[in-house]
């Protein structure tokens, strides 16, 4: 069932919060397991959670950004930052969190950077493009804070399952398929091959 218009606008808006949220934990897992104190931790948290939105909005001409313009977005990276530090060792019992939470915010972060794209009239390659830019964007910055080559930059199968995600979410608009099952389409599309390839050891080649 399609949405309203009301709700078609506001689903990049859900996502964002819901990405900003889940790449938040992502980045504070990572800084407890570095054992960052609870600044470090804060600051992780905030950058993963917001870099990737922040590069999207300006890229496109959408300032000031969302995250300086909604509290909303630095209220739930902070919350995420917090429930890292304090409930790490409930989170840890997931197998592989900090894999499983980064894909996740992939598929959301690859979905709702294309479909705002697709909102400020960019053709459905740049939108694709912005998609990818935001899914990956907080996880780059992160993974620098810690003095790690960024996981896009690696043989991991990443940027590519970003790249289907917002090409799910970018054709079906094209083809005016339900922008919700689209959407959900995207973000499961995205997390499963970005898991898979983790389990199954799955590589970019690489030079010889």
């Amino acid at each position: 069932m399609e949405l309203p218009p009301f709700a078609l606008s506001a689903l990049p808006l859900w996502l964002d919060l819901i990405g900003t949220f889940v790449f938040g934990l992502s980045g504070g897992m990572l800084a407890v397991r570095r054992q960052l104190d609870l600044f470090g931790v804060m600051v992780l948290s905030v950058a993963a959670a917001t870099a990737g939105g922040v590069i999207r909005d300006m890229a496109i001409g959408d300032t000031p950004v969302a995250m300086l313009r909604d509290n909303r977005y630095l209220a739930l990276a902070v919350a995420a930052g917090l429930v890292a530090f304090l409930a790490h060792r409930q989170v840890e019992r997931l197998n592989k969190p900090v894999m499983l939470l980064d894909a996740l915010g992939l598929g959301v972060f690859a979905v709702s950077g294309s479909q705002k794209a697709l909102m400020f009239g960019l053709g459905p390659v740049q939108a694709c493009l912005l998609g990818v830019l935001t899914a990956v964007g907080g996880g780059a910055v992160r993974d620098l804070l810690v003095a790690e080559v960024p996981r896009v930059l690696r043989e991991e199968v990443y940027a590519v399952a970003a790249i289907l995600g917002a090409a799910v979410a970018v054709g079906g608009t094209a083809l005016d398929l339900p922008v919700l099952v689209t959407a959900t389409a995207g973000v499961l599309l995205t997390f499963v091959v970005r898991v898979l390839s983790v389990r199954l050891g799955l590589r970019i080649p690489r030079a010889r």
